[in-house]
């Protein structure tokens, strides 16, 4: 399915689902009214025919505000014009990997459809044809993509000709807090996600589930992983200064509350690239332990949560 049906697959049974809903919530109501204030056959007549006529103009007015809603819920995404969007990308990825998920946030938030391989970490057999043996690796249109924040940058210059015009920042800030979270924000990451033996079972058990493994590699990695990945997690921690794991982390989400300044985003009224890239870094994380007690201790939920809304469904290609 192409990106243009999909997004009209979206509004469509959104649309559908709510009018559903609201013609059937409409015909109970009057149903329930019309027949305990009488019981007489051309009271319920009269229902039959002003009742439904008026359920199926309520129905029809709920199409046109959901329709509307809906309108606005899908192109909440910066939607390109059909010319600017590449006609083949695919991205070599470890699903848990950060920097890979902060290429996936821009894709996404930009609704450029991309086929996902998902890397053997121990083989790295899907990426051997290339020179560069780290992901992620982006192919669009047969051109050869690496380093994340290089990635988004070339993109970039190829499909965002110009700055959006209602931008509040300029582009120092930007950059300043996408540099912030390659140089600071990962680094705090993993000392986090591997922090005792339970967090690190945690974390190897979500990667392990969604990467490219054979049952036998699965067993084998969840478990050696996790106990390798929980003393190079003492080695970063020491390496980059961190006495408290989850007190650099908290520390960090809340850095990045305070640069937003009031703002919804620290692109203003949308998300720059900035916004794209710590949303993009933060989401392997969301929904493990880390993730879940950094938003109940800090201030950083309500723009994740606006970030979740705006970049939506991912724009993933299904294999």
């Amino acid at each position: 399915m192409n990106f243009t049906m999909r997004r009209a697959s979206i509004l469509t049974s959104s649309i559908l689902s709510r009018t559903v809903a609201a013609a059937s919530s409409t015909v109970h109501y009057r149903l329930l009214t019309t027949t305990t204030r009488t019981s007489s056959s051309n009271a319920r007549r009269f229902w039959s025919s002003t009742g439904s006529a008026r359920a199926v103009a309520g129905a029809l007015a709920s199409v046109a505000a959901v329709a509307s809603l809906s309108y606005q819920e899908v192109h909440a995404k910066e939607l390109l014009p059909a010319d600017l969007v590449p006609k083949e990308v695919v991205l070599y990825q470890y699903e848990a990997c950060p920097f890979c998920n902060k290429v996936k946030a821009f894709l996404d938030y930009y609704d450029i459809p991309y086929k996902v391989i998902e890397v053997n970490p121990l083989s790295k057999k899907e990426i051997k044809w290339s020179d560069y043996k780290k992901v992620p690796i982006l192919m669009v249109d047969g051109e050869q993509l690496v380093d994340s924040s290089a990635i988004i940058d070339k993109l970039g210059d190829k499909i965002i000709p110009q700055k959006k015009a209602d931008s509040n920042l300029d582009d120092n800030e930007e950059k300043e807090w996408r540099g912030w979270v390659d140089n600071h924000l990962v680094h705090v990451l993993s000392p986090n996600i591997y922090r005792n033996t339970s967090e690190a079972l945690e974390a190897f058990d979500y990667i392990t589930s969604n990467g490219n493994f054979s049952f036998t590699e699965k067993i084998t990695v969840k478990y050696a992983g996790a106990a390798a990945m929980y003393f190079v997690s003492k080695k970063l921690k020491k390496k980059y200064n961190i006495t408290d794991e989850r007190a650099s982390l908290y520390e960090a989400a809340e850095t990045w509350v305070n640069a937003l300044n009031g703002r919804e985003f620290l692109g203003g009224s949308k998300p720059n690239l900035a916004d794209l890239a710590v949303f993009g870094v933060l989401r392997p994380i969301r929904y493990l332990k880390s993730g879940r007690d950094m938003v109940e201790n800090t201030q950083i939920g309500e723009w994740y949560t606006r970030m979740e809304n705006t970049v939506g469904e991912t724009s993933r290609l299904k294999a």
